[in-house]
């Protein structure tokens, strides 16, 4: 997917090299409402809007006055294919310990339901597709963003989480790519220095978001063989140190976009706040180290994000 840090649920999931899973392979089929329900899941929806949302501010936020519904839709459409098309792919790649970890075995891959070859041609025809009309109906900085999200999370993000505990900092890149899309839609590679505004902001905001579920599911996570930050740092120092100096970082992050010509004082005053509330928690996350504050983290992240961004945007078309 256009990972995306952006995600609701947990999707900090395993992930696995490339090889053959046929369907029985795997542990008996379980049953589901429909095929297409399968499918759908296949494409993380919920992770996949929120990623089509930080693609939509990265482009109204680029085109200003001059927005184009018509170019946004195009854009829009562009990227839930080939996001969908990433997810399906990373669905694949993640099967066989997706088997093993509680929170994911029922998905429609190691639960039988779908077969690898299906989930296969379908991640690769709608990348495929996503990727030719990103080239057709947008402007082809935006169809380069999009191969380079997709490329980054599924080749290079994915066969990390297996050998890296850092694979998180990784797959934050590709998290943040998507207001890049947006904006390469709306202006070329005209102005990308205020596109890095906004990839900051997603780029330190998946930190302490994953980590936090990271700790929280981190049993499940080694069962299925994943090397993440909290599995290496049993006391969760260490965990905690990343997550207060990342929200910590975001405070001014607000500021910089104002000299990017990204924001103006009201977005950068309201960012701040916003990461204020995020930092508190991340301390006293420091402080206790529970599953029941890690929680209320993610909640914290859950605030920031799409506060942060209506910010930006209510800035851009009210106070500039």
């Amino acid at each position: 997917m256009m990972k995306t840090a952006i995600a609701v649920e947990p999707e900090v999931a395993p992930l696995e090299r490339f090889s053959g899973l046929a369907r029985d392979e795997v542990a008996p089929s379980i049953a589901s409402p429909s095929r297409f329900a399968d499918y759908l899941e296949l494409t993380k929806p919920r992770v996949a809007v929120m990623a089509l949302f930080t693609v939509a501010v990265g482009y109204v936020l680029a085109a200003g006055a001059s927005t184009q519904i018509a170019v946004l839709l195009h854009t829009l459409f562009g990227a839930g294919l080939v996001a969908a098309g990433g997810s399906a792919l990373n669905q694949w790649l993640e099967r066989r310990i997706d088997a093993r970890m509680y929170r994911t075995m029922k998905r429609p891959l190691p639960a039988g339901r779908l077969s690898s070859t299906e989930a296969v041609a379908f991640g690769i025809g709608l990348s495929i597709v996503g990727l030719l009309y990103f080239f057709i109906a947008v402007p082809y900085p935006a169809g380069i963003a999009a191969a380079a999200t997709l490329v980054s999370y599924v080749l290079i993000y994915t066969p990390l989480k297996t050998v890296t505990v850092w694979n998180t900092v990784v797959g934050a890149v590709p998290g943040a790519l998507p207001p890049v899309i947006g904006w390469c839609a709306a202006r070329g590679w005209d102005g990308l220095s205020g596109a890095l505004g906004l990839f900051l902001i997603i780029f330190l905001w998946q930190l302490p978001h994953f980590l936090a579920i990271a700790w929280m599911y981190r049993d499940d996570y080694a069962r299925g063989g994943l090397r993440m930050l909290p599995m290496a740092d049993p006391s969760g120092s260490r965990t905690a140190w990343v997550m207060v100096v990342t929200c910590a970082a975001l405070i001014p992050i607000g500021l910089m976009c104002v000299g990017l010509h990204v924001a103006g004082p009201f977005a950068a005053i309201g960012c701040a706040i916003f990461g204020l509330l995020f930092l508190r928690e991340a301390v006293r996350f420091d402080r206790t180290r529970s599953d029941r504050q890690a929680r209320r983290v993610l909640r914290a992240s859950l605030l920031y994000l799409p506060g942060a961004l209506g910010l930006l945007l209510i800035d851009g078309f009210l106070f500039r």
